[in-house]
């Protein structure tokens, strides 16, 4: 069951490598919250046959949202059962069509849109890169980052996706790379620092495990 008292929405916030995906998984089984990260929330948008580059217009209409967030019970559930949580129910809507399709910039506002929403309804774990910033400010609302050195994250990145270890480095710093414009870019910040969470963790000595221990006993 939920806490009573707490925090009904943990954003986790994560590096490259850091481990976000099995803590936050955790986290969301402890709490009984549902669990929502950028992929969950793109299949989604597939699955409710809604293009991202509606929402731009799209943010304004509770309808979009709806549609959405209704079929995010049946994403997770696609997705295995280790991403299934309490959620929605509700058969996927007709399709929408567009006249022309999404890039990037579409995709990055849709799930900042999304990430609002959930964070609205509470009861949630959600797993994004610039999720804390999305709702930073929000009562109700933990914000914890998840990193690990460098050469500790490249190896993780190494041997998840088979790559050498020079190709794992350079991967983790187009990452970081593309995450520190995203947050310039999105939320015109430049210096990310510590104070912008609520708890930092290291993930090079921790496991999953007891990082998610960590995570679940503040957030009661």
């Amino acid at each position: 069951m939920p806490p009573v008292m707490g925090f009904r929405v943990v954003c986790i916030s994560y590096t490259d490598g850091a481990g976000a995906e099995p803590v936050g998984h955790r986290v969301a089984d402890q709490l009984g919250y549902r669990y929502v990260n950028e992929e969950i929330i793109l299949e989604a948008s597939r699955m409710a046959r809604v293009d991202p580059a509606l929402v731009t217009a799209a943010e304004k209409k509770q309808s979009f949202f709806d549609r959405l967030l209704d079929s995010l019970a049946s994403a997770q559930q696609t997705l295995g059962p280790a991403a299934l949580a309490a959620g929605f129910a509700v058969p996927i809507v007709p399709e929408v069509t567009t006249t022309r399709p999404a890039d990037k910039e579409d995709l990055r506002t849709l799930i900042r849109a999304v990430i609002h929403e959930v964070g609205k309804q509470g009861n949630a774990v959600i797993a994004a890169h610039a999720a804390s910033l999305a709702l930073a400010g929000r009562s109700g609302v933990m914000r914890v980052l998840l990193t690990a050195p460098d050469d500790v994250r490249a190896r993780r990145i190494a041997t998840e996706r088979g790559l050498s270890q020079e190709d794992a480095a350079e991967a983790i710093a187009r990452g970081d790379s593309g995450r520190r414009e995203y947050l310039r870019t999105f939320y015109e910040v430049d210096d990310e620092s510590p104070t912008r969470y609520d708890v930092v963790l290291n993930t090079e000595v921790l496991t999953a495990e007891q990082a998610a221990s960590i995570i679940v006993t503040v957030a009661r």
